[in-house]
């Protein structure tokens, strides 16, 4: 008997073993995801494909689930833009479910928390009105800290995450100089001086290489469009930024469009899925993602 039960016990540590390998063979995360409503009136059924082959949804967390926005306030110019854009902010979060959870962060001299995540609404209107507009924008040097720290609520918990910039700042007004990149002053054929947005798409692909592998979505409210060749490569970058990232970028062109902007934002940070994936944990390659809703009858293309 007791060389029985020994056998016994090497299968079941053999096999919890094996259990064990498989687990540690596959990683999850997750894709936020939309649907036209007025289409698809069902729960849909999403068809997930990886690098062309279809894959499965581990879980899916609808839009009525617990949600965590991460609002950071990078504020520094024109006060009755920003008194607008508060204004906006707190007239949405006040009609948030109560399973929403509110963050607010502060962009100037580094990511600062104002208010950790809470369903407090009184609280973070407080804290939104108490905020002063100074310093130089920060949205450059603190976007990768903000979706880390979305990134690490994602892991943690099963909840959707959203990370969403209010910003209003000049690429003439950081801190670090991204208007001057002539290589060779004394080359007057230096290439460098008719591509003078260089610095700035460079400093975007760097960003993008650095954030593409965290999973909260990231969108930008931005108070004052600027049309000089500089601030339009930097806004593009806003743009590209967050499309990558999931989410969205809206660029005002008035005082008037700030309301709407934000309202729409908000509309689509917290009508999204997010969707639950695994993939193996040996692939280092960039995934393509292709994802399909079915609702009934048909599909749509998300």
């Amino acid at each position: 008997m007791r060389t029985l039960v020994s056998a016994m016990a090497v299968v079941l540590f053999a096999a919890l073993g094996a259990a064990v390998a498989r687990a540690q063979m596959t990683r999850t995360f997750s894709i936020p995801a939309w649907i036209d409503h007025g289409k698809c009136t069902k729960s849909p059924t999403f068809d997930p494909t990886l690098n062309g082959k279809p894959a499965k949804v581990d879980r899916k967390l609808a839009p009525n689930s617990d949600q965590v926005i991460l609002v950071v306030f990078d504020l520094t110019g024109d006060l009755s833009r920003i008194d607008d854009a508060e204004r906006a902010v707190i007239t949405n979060i006040s009609h948030l479910p109560r399973n929403t959870w509110i963050g607010v962060l502060r962009a100037q001299d580094g990511l600062h928390v104002l208010a950790d995540p809470t369903s407090d609404r009184q609280k973070v209107t407080d804290v939104i009105q108490s905020l002063t507009s100074s310093g130089t924008p920060g949205l450059l040097e603190t976007v990768r800290p903000a979706l880390s720290l979305g990134d690490a609520m994602i892991r943690k918990s099963p909840v959707r995450v959203a990370v969403l910039y209010i910003t209003d700042g000049s690429i003439y007004d950081y801190r670090e100089d991204y208007t001057d990149p002539v290589i060779n002053p004394s080359d007057k054929h230096d290439l460098s001086r008719r591509f003078r947005d260089v610095l700035i798409n460079e400093k975007i692909s760097k960003l993008e290489r650095h954030i593409r592998s965290l999973e909260a979505p990231f969108f930008v409210v931005h108070l004052h469009y600027r049309q000089n060749k500089l601030d339009v490569a930097y806004q593009n970058g806003l743009d590209s930024l967050a499309r990558n990232m999931g989410g969205e970028a809206v660029i005002c062109r008035s005082s008037a469009e700030i309301p709407q902007a934000i309202s729409r934002i908000f509309a689509r940070i917290t009508s999204a899925w997010s969707l639950i994936l695994s993939v193996p944990t040996n692939d280092h390659h960039d995934l393509q993602v292709g994802l399909k809703a079915s609702c009934g009858s048909g599909g749509l293309p998300l």
